[in-house]
């Protein structure tokens, strides 16, 4: 909003022109966000208390994990809620609403934030299974399908190959309105895979897969809002490199055009996600619940996906990878072999089956995920 009246504003006084740059706008929606979750978090916490949305036992299939959490029975959830309120607004106020980009992420949060509201709804009022598997996935794959179609027939805007052939001391573009489909590889310079209309599922995939990364990350307090910090941040960085033609330019990496302005989005992220930290954080106050990992994880895989570093979730969302495939080896492991990998699925419950504290294994997950980060930034020169 305040993108758009920055011409009036700065004829009312010149300090107003920072309103044009992005990088302020990022910065200003992450301090909008945390403000808006530390100063709302109390009074709603509280309303979630009120009206007896608190977590329950008897949800897990594990006896020593209920032991485990037994303290946690009664503590509020869906906190996710506050995310979403707070991310929402700083958007609105912060962000170039004109971007289509910026309106698709938004709409992506918005769906999985209903979705996994209705899954959070379902725990608390029948089965504390929640929504059916196959429902929560109905309605992921329709979203994914939505986006993947949209991204690829509608392709307004420029997109920059730079060629390593120079000219005069400059590069040579290609330029194109049909690299949707083209899939960048991490510290591979000049490698690029053309998926044709199979990049309608690969989205489906990307979008689907990190929703249902975070929400089985979110088992431990602050431990997916932690990690969702640092792959926010790296995507914020890649979002606003991408989105700017002269750093892409000298970096040699894809320029996707108008794709900076989902660094205010990220950015809106990591401000919420801290904020909402200050009550999740170990002993959780609050639980973000599906209602927020579920829409965290797919924001994620949607600026992924928009600014061509779909194959960069990898590294820079390691941790979460590492718990799905702890899961699914699991599952495999037992049904081929009858036998169980680690004590418990998925990789924190695991390492508190082995006897760390809580604070301990979301500490060193945090850690690992921090160096993660890093190497996920070092590929911006590494190619």
């Amino acid at each position: 909003m305040l993108y758009f009246l920055h011409p009036c504003l700065r004829d009312f006084f010149f300090g107003f022109n920072v309103l044009r740059y992005i990088t302020f706008r990022s910065v200003a929606a992450a301090i909008t966000s945390f403000i808006i979750c530390v100063v709302a978090g109390p009074w709603i916490i509280g309303k979630l208390k009120r009206v007896g949305i608190t977590e329950r036992r008897g949800k897990n299939d594990s006896r020593h994990l209920e032991t485990l959490h037994k303290e946690k029975k009664g503590t509020p959830t869906m906190g996710g809620v506050l995310i979403g309120i707070a991310v929402l607004f700083s958007c609105l106020l912060w962000a170039n609403l004109s971007n289509r980009f910026i309106l698709l992420v938004l709409f992506v949060f918005v769906w999985l934030g209903i979705l996994g509201f209705a899954d959070d709804f379902t725990k608390l009022r029948s089965t504390p299974h929640g929504l059916r598997s196959r429902n929560k996935f109905i309605g992921q794959i329709l979203l994914g399908l939505i986006v993947g179609l949209y991204l690829f027939y509608h392709r307004s805007g420029t997109a920059v190959l730079w060629n390593t052939d120079v000219v005069d001391g400059n590069y040579l573009p290609y330029l194109t309105r049909g690299l949707t489909p083209v899939l960048t590889v991490p510290f591979c310079k000049e490698l690029f895979l053309n998926l044709s209309w199979f990049y309608i599922i690969f989205i489906v995939l990307v979008i689907v897969g990190s929703s249902n990364a975070v929400n089985l990350t979110d088992g431990l307090d602050g431990l997916a809002a932690g990690n969702v910090i640092f792959v926010a941040l790296v995507y914020a960085i890649f979002a606003y490199v991408v989105g700017n033609w002269q750093i892409s330019k000298y970096l040699g990496i894809l320029f996707v055009e108008g794709s900076g302005e989902l660094a205010v989005f990220c950015s809106s992220l990591v401000g919420a996600c801290l904020g909402f930290l200050w009550f999740n954080a170990y002993p959780a106050q609050v639980f973000m619940g599906d209602t927020g990992s579920l829409a965290l994880g797919g924001a994620i895989g949607a600026v992924a996906v928009v600014t061509k570093q779909e194959l960069l979730l990898i590294i820079a969302g390691g941790i979460f990878v590492v718990e799905v495939l702890s899961v699914i080896i699991q599952v495999v492991s037992f049904r081929l072999c009858g036998k169980r990998v680690f004590k418990i699925a998925p990789l924190h419950h695991h390492f508190e089956f082995h006897g760390w504290a809580e604070p301990k294994v979301i500490v060193r997950f945090w850690i690992i995920a921090a160096i993660f980060a890093v190497l996920s930034l070092s590929t911006l020169k590494l190619r």
